[in-house]
């Protein structure tokens, strides 16, 4: 009797096209922010924050022997695109867990469509939600002085990697909360996020680090995908800075991606 009746819902899932429902997701999340504007200002304070204040608190490291660039805005912008685009990540996070602490998110899962469409959709729209972040943080390092050396190639593969930060955050925070099913579990999502940040190249290249960090932040895919983002400002697109940090997207996607679905699965077995 069971089977008899699962074989039709599977059927109409099977019919129910995926990109029109992923619009209307994304829609309802947009809808959130018009009805909260205050919502956005750490959109915008938060990439004027970490680029003044890792420009300036670091800028004498460009005098250090070995530093691989004299303008510290080509080292630190790239890195504050990345941080602020894990914002969308966040939000992600935290709108998921209102969705399951209010009962929401049932109603999701009994929607006609594929299981993989409700987070695909949360971790696009964490990617179109650091567009303005990351649009930011671009402008405040243009206007003070940035440089591009590997011209306008540079600002793709720093598109890239941002944009992938963003959505691997999202996988990273759905994976927490469909496990703790709490919105307050966002400040672990967050804390993940600002780890695996700030044990990197972030601030400091890989060869002026001492100690353990050196050890540990070779370990760390982000090191690799930082190094993708600041491929065209702190050189000019050498292949052997970029296709690292493919690798490290694309493993780190994998990984991810099985984290947020067998959370999925563990919510709705």
């Amino acid at each position: 009797m069971t089977a008899t009746t699962a074989r039709p819902s599977t059927v109409v899932a099977s019919r129910v096209p995926a990109l029109p429902m992923m619009g209307l997701l994304m829609r309802r999340s947009l809808t959130a922010i018009r009805r909260i504007p205050a919502a956005l200002i750490p959109v915008v304070v938060m990439p004027i924050f970490f680029t003044v204040a890792f420009s300036g608190t670091f800028r004498g490291l460009t005098q250090l022997p070995g530093y691989p660039t004299d303008n510290i805005y080509n080292w630190m912008v790239p890195y504050a695109c990345l941080q602020t685009a894990s914002f969308g990540a966040l939000a992600t996070a935290f709108g998921l867990g209102r969705d399951l602490e209010g009962g929401f998110y049932d109603r999701l899962l009994l929607s006609p469509a594929a299981r993989w469409v409700v987070p695909a959709s949360g971790v696009l729209w964490a990617m179109v939600r650091a567009l303005l972040p990351i649009g930011i943080t671009l402008t405040i390092g243009v206007a003070g002085g940035m440089d591009f050396p590997g011209g306008a190639e540079a600002v793709l593969w720093l598109m890239v990697a941002a944009f992938g930060i963003a959505g691997l955050g999202a996988l990273w925070g759905l994976g927490v909360m469909y496990r703790l099913r709490r919105q307050s579990a966002g400040g672990l999502v967050q804390i993940g996020l600002f780890v695996v940040m700030f044990l990197s190249v972030g601030t400091v290249p890989l060869e002026l680090q001492e100690g353990w960090l050196p050890h540990v932040a070779r370990l760390n895919p982000l090191t690799y995908i930082l190094d993708l983002s600041r491929a065209g400002f702190v050189g000019t697109n050498a292949w052997a800075d970029i296709w690292p940090g493919l690798v490290a997207l694309a493993g780190s996607a994998v990984l991810l991606g099985w984290w947020a679905m067998s959370g999925l699965r563990s919510l709705d077995p």
